[in-house]
């Protein structure tokens, strides 16, 4: 974090968190062995070098009328290494993802939305963006595994 390297605690802080962000400060120092003020500065030092940037609630997007999941690739024509695009695309509310990518392809888009219909409206909608030239959307069946937990190097235990 800045000028020093997270250590093992810190890495134990992390992966706790990432398995369930609502786990209680209490609950953290008692799996690593600190007490509840040293580990609620570690976090709040995590917090303030960006180290976790926050934390979330995850919902059943098919319960909530959205059970189409697309991947997008679109070819645009703007400068290299200019992302004014990306910044368009990622105002549309059923844009989760917009990745600036490397290749034929300028980004790489995850769309949730409603059915092929709303897709069809969506993708209409990225062509209202001057600079897009082209798009290639994969329809997801079925999704086998959907994570946002980065894996961590392991702590000494």
């Amino acid at each position: 974090m800045n000028n020093r390297k997270i250590d093992d605690l810190d890495l134990k802080i992390l992966n706790i968190l990432q398995e369930d962000g609502r786990v209680s400060n209490a609950e953290i120092a008692r799996k690593v062995g600190k007490a509840p003020s040293a580990v609620l500065e570690r976090v709040r030092k995590l917090r303030r070098h960006g180290i976790i940037k926050g934390y979330e609630c995850i919902v059943d997007h098919k319960r909530l009328g959205s059970g189409l999941t697309a991947f997008t690739s679109i070819r645009v024509e703007e400068g290299v290494g200019a992302t004014e695009v990306g910044q368009r695309l990622s105002e549309f509310p059923e844009v989760l993802e917009v990745h600036y990518t490397a290749g034929r392809d300028s980004y790489l888009v995850k769309v949730r939305v409603q059915d092929t219909e709303a897709l069809q409206a969506t993708l209409a909608k990225f062509g209202t963006i001057m600079a897009v030239r082209d798009t290639n959307s994969t329809i997801v069946l079925t999704t086998v595994k959907e994570s946002r937990v980065i894996p961590l190097p392991s702590t000494n235990e």
